[in-house]
């Protein structure tokens, strides 16, 4: 299984035009960073998880030309804001675009999008198949994708594990039966936003935290914020086994 980090920032803090601090300065392509996602290869699906605002450029600069499925972590703009965009792979496949999400997130998502759902449609809107995830496993295509609920401030968030892989984005607070479904994982990738608490999101300091309990043999911080600081003088404070992620990197899990 191959995954890659299409994104591993965030709207939380992003850099507007008058920042002037050392990361928005930076040369360093790691420090740029676009709305978290992540692109999952396996053997039998090629899965996409949450589709921000910046789904379509990502898209074009991993050269992806199918999708079995998108995932969706929760309702939040920056993690379904790039949806419309799908009407290529509709296009390309011949077929609706599968996007499985919970019952909460499809509500946003028939609002937000309405026209892609109206029993007459324009012709060439998003053709999208939705469906409905609990807090149980489940699979696309042989495919066991098992959710994790975590909290992110009062709204629960799905994060997931296929196979020796977990992901989890947007979370402030895992319950301990939830870690229990995290453990074994080999490699784990987290959010931590920045270095001060935060109302919704790990800090750099909880990430860590929670990864020592954890246990993974490799651990990548993600969802990042400019105010963590800058990737390479970061990395050099984070235990051996964790790093940052960035965006384009390839891990095999």
């Amino acid at each position: 299984m191959k995954i890659t980090l299409l994104g591993t920032g965030t709207s939380q803090g992003v850099p507007v035009i008058a920042c002037n601090c050392a990361v928005c300065k930076s040369t360093n392509i790691k420090d740029k960073r676009l709305r978290s996602s992540i692109l999952i290869e396996t053997d039998n699906n090629i899965l996409v998880i949450d589709a921000g605002p910046d789904f379509r450029q990502q898209m074009l600069r991993e050269n992806v030309s199918r999708i079995d499925g998108i995932i969706i972590t929760h309702e939040h703009k920056d993690h379904i804001g790039g949806l419309d965009d799908v009407r290529a792979f509709n296009y390309f496949q011949n077929e609706p675009v599968n996007v499985y999400a919970s019952e909460n997130v499809q509500e946003v998502l028939r609002s937000d999008y309405f026209y892609a759902f109206e029993k007459v449609k324009y012709p060439g809107v998003p053709e999208i198949n939705l469906h409905t995830i609990e807090n149980f496993p489940f699979q696309i295509n042989n495919d066991l994708i098992t959710p994790i609920e975590v909290i992110h401030h009062r709204l629960k968030v799905f994060g997931f594990r296929i196979k020796d892989f977990t992901y989890i984005t947007d979370a402030n607070y895992i319950s301990d039966i939830e870690l229990e479904k995290i453990k074994g994982s080999k490699v784990v990738i987290i959010n931590a936003l920045r270095r001060k608490l935060h109302l919704s999101h790990f800090n750099l300091e909880k990430a860590i935290e929670v990864l020592n309990k954890i246990k993974p043999e490799q651990a990548y911080l993600t969802h990042i914020s400019h105010q963590l600081g800058l990737h390479e003088e970061v990395e050099k404070e984070l235990p051996p086994y964790i790093k940052l992620a960035f965006d384009g990197l390839k891990i095999s899990a």
